[in-house]
């Protein structure tokens, strides 16, 4: 199965979430209820809602006759939804070594037809070099096996096979100087992580800034952050905020709004594409 294919069904996920979640409130029935209906909480049926768990096809059926679906025709095609829906994803193999929160993430990103990010780290794993992202692994995965830090490397790269694919989605970014500074792996690995960011920030779908410590302070001082807007127009854009023992997805246009409006001063207040080439360039030779 192709990464397309499987993102497809996070995808599927979201929209029935999104359908099920407008009839219920053309019908005026609470979460709780509806949780009721079908022998579970009122938090499962958020999760069902926002497209973040999988779907029982009795489920899903009990709920449209609860919400008053009674046409053949619009129940089969949502039931088939919710069938292509639980596909499991290419990522699915990597389990064992993924935290509970991530796999939905990649289901998202695989998605996106735009991914904007800022961040102050380290270097995005879309970006990472292979000998890069075995550092930050093996320092993120402090006594994992060597095997386990492979197969989560193996992950990193298949992921960034979408950022050079036919379906490439537009990769807008902002990287703090910070990220650039901090060093991951020894010398040879950092040159030659800062020379593949100035060859990928030549890619057309990729547009690359670097936020410098000589800015001072900046409006991305809450921290690393993404947002996914999808091709789908019954979508809504998420943004994604990796904690240390989990992540939250946002998808409240108040908050979408606040995070939109951070990044755009970011790329506002950095220095453009070329620029930012030319500081890469410039750490290069300082390395």
């Amino acid at each position: 199965m192709s990464a397309g294919e499987s993102s497809g069904s996070v995808v599927r996920r979201m929209l029935l979430g999104s359908h099920l979640r407008r009839l219920r409130e053309a019908r005026g029935i609470t979460r709780e209820a509806a949780g009721y209906s079908i022998r579970a909480s009122e938090s499962k049926i958020s999760r069902m809602e926002l497209g973040r768990v999988s779907f029982k096809t009795r489920d899903v059926e009990d709920l449209l006759t609860l919400y008053g679906i009674n046409d053949e025709a619009e129940r089969t095609s949502l039931v088939s939804l919710a069938k292509e829906a639980n596909v499991a994803g290419w990522w699915h193999s990597y389990s064992d070594v993924l935290p509970s929160w991530f796999p939905t993430y990649v289901g998202l990103e695989g998605a996106a037809h735009l991914i904007r990010v800022y961040e102050v780290q380290f270097v995005h794993g879309l970006l990472q070099t292979e000998a890069y992202a075995h550092a930050v692994v093996r320092r993120g995965m402090k006594g994992a096996s060597a095997a386990d830090v492979d197969r989560r490397v193996a992950l990193r790269l298949e992921r960034q096979k979408y950022l050079v694919s036919e379906s490439a989605p537009e990769f807008h970014i902002v990287l703090d100087e910070a990220a650039l500074r901090r060093p991951y792996g020894d010398r040879e690995v950092m040159r030659g992580q800062l020379q593949h960011l100035i060859e990928v920030s030549e890619q057309p779908n990729v547009r690359l800034q670097v936020m410098p410590f000589s800015f001072g302070g900046h409006s991305g001082e809450s921290g690393s952050f993404t947002i996914l807007s999808f091709p789908e127009s019954d979508l809504s854009d998420v943004v994604y905020l990796e904690q240390l023992t989990s992540a939250l997805y946002l998808d409240k246009r108040e908050d979408v709004t606040q995070y939109e409006g951070a990044l755009k001063q970011l790329q506002q207040d950095s220095p453009g594409p070329s620029e930012s080439r030319d500081l890469l360039r410039g750490l290069l030779q300082l390395s």
